[in-house]
């Protein structure tokens, strides 16, 4: 059995989801996985981590209007704001989304559904470097 990690940074340009698939894949085949699993991880508070549509884009402008309306900007409504107004907002958003996902990896492929993909989904408004630990441990 193989184990292995890697930390990857993904730039934002802020608000919004960033298909992250492509860089997990890359890892899956640079550590030459036959089968197994791949666990994605994000090491932030206001960023966090989906598997959604990747065909059709209104899917994802239709999640980041459900998002606003489910956790806004309103300073009002908030005692945390050390870091601005979309600062509370980006924690709750970040509590209801995950920090982690696991796909499963067979024929060194990632089993993602023929029309999902991996998305940072990214709660602040102002450009980020995040942090994403890949982790893949399986059969070569």
């Amino acid at each position: 059995m193989k184990c292995a990690s890697r930390v990857v940074r993904i730039a934002t340009k802020g608000r919004g989801l960033y298909d992250v698939t492509d860089e997990v894949r890359r890892f899956v085949n640079d550590e030459a996985i036959a089968t197994g699993l791949c666990s994605v991880f994000v090491r932030h508070t206001r960023a966090s981590l989906v598997i959604q549509e990747n065909a059709d884009p209104s899917v994802l402008r239709d999640l980041e209007r459900w998002m606003a309306h489910l956790a806004p900007e309103d300073s009002a409504a908030y005692e945390h704001d050390d870091e601005g107004p979309d600062d509370m907002p980006g924690h709750l958003r970040s509590a209801v989304t995950r920090s982690s996902e696991t796909v499963p990896i067979a024929g060194g492929t990632l089993l993602l559904g023929t029309w999902q993909a991996i998305y940072l989904w990214e709660h602040r408004r102002a450009a980020h470097s995040r942090e994403v630990v890949l982790t893949v441990m399986g059969e070569e």
